[in-house]
């Protein structure tokens, strides 16, 4: 009977460390910050506009990745406002009719050490954008940029799930075990110095 007793106080600590580790600590290690404007990939991709990632998100002619499209790819067609959403209102008088460049949150920065260029990546190995980067193109909503208030990195590089069990491959993040399983999945040699300075 005593061995029971001792027991039980044990169980609902485990638990509560459980709980707290994988539900409280990630909700106090990562802060959330709202992107400026929101933006539908959904609409743009689908039948409405018709546009493919590729429309805003191109290699340069040097294989220089374009990043995040300039304010005046937006402008082309959001010189007024030609929808009802009070995104695209908010677009078109906040940013477009003053000429001010939007200042998105970077999901995927990489830190500072790290080089990443996408034309072998994507032209060479023909590697899908949502490899890494996620169903962006599916969604309606930008989510909030989840930022670790220790490192500063974003969610999207460190993965969503500390445990890292069961996941999909975008939700394993952009840390470089990930590249490294990659490289070796399909014979690539690398070097340290291949992507870091």
């Amino acid at each position: 009977m005593v061995k029971l007793r001792g027991f039980a106080p044990f169980a609902v600590g485990v638990i509560v460390a459980l709980v707290g580790g994988w539900v409280a600590y990630p909700r106090v290690l990562y802060r959330q910050i709202e992107q400026p404007a929101q933006f539908s990939h959904k609409v743009h991709v689908g039948e409405a506009v018709g546009l493919s990632c590729e429309d805003c998100h191109f290699l340069e002619a040097d294989g220089r990745f374009s990043g995040i499209p300039p304010l005046e790819n937006c402008a082309g067609c959001h010189s007024e406002v030609i929808g009802e959403t009070a995104a695209e209102k908010q677009l078109v008088e906040e940013y477009v009719s003053k000429g001010r460049e939007i200042p998105w949150l970077v999901y995927s920065r990489q830190p500072e050490n790290a080089r990443f260029a996408h034309a072998p990546h994507v032209k060479l190995a023909g590697i899908a954008c949502e490899r890494c980067h996620g169903p962006h193109g599916e969604s309606h909503v930008l989510r909030p940029l989840e930022r670790n208030r220790l490192s500063t990195y974003s969610r999207d590089v460190e993965g969503f799930r500390l445990a890292r069990l069961r996941i999909d491959e975008h939700e394993k993040g952009m840390k470089m075990d990930v590249c490294s399983d990659c490289h070796r999945e399909r014979g690539v040699e690398q070097s340290c110095l291949t992507c870091h300075k």
